[in-house]
């Protein structure tokens, strides 16, 4: 008789508020993702991000000296955000009218 295979797949259960699971459910439906494929992918994704966040950046040194060489030039405005930043502020602005 054949070895049985080893599974690969691990389940996790969890209990979840209705609210939750619609909302989690409408998302999936939007993705045309199944449940189980939108929150997989999901919480793979934001485990990348925290393991991303806390591990080292590594480079070479030659790499970090152009990296810091970078970061000593004087920055550069950016002309679109300039312009934003003039702009009034909604609140700031007079009120249409015409009513």
């Amino acid at each position: 008789m054949a070895g049985l295979a080893e599974r690969r797949d691990y389940p996790i259960s969890m209990r979840l508020p209705e609210a939750d699971v619609a909302m989690i459910d409408r998302a999936a439906s939007l993705r045309g993702r199944t449940r189980t494929d939108f929150v997989r992918e999901a919480a793979v994704r934001a485990a990348e991000e925290v393991v991303m966040e806390h591990g080292p950046a590594r480079m070479s040194a030659a790499g970090f000296a152009a990296f810091t060489a970078l970061l000593d030039q004087p920055a550069a405005p950016v002309a679109e955000m300039v312009a934003l930043l003039k702009r009034p502020a909604p609140w700031e602005s007079d009120p249409p009218t015409g009513r």
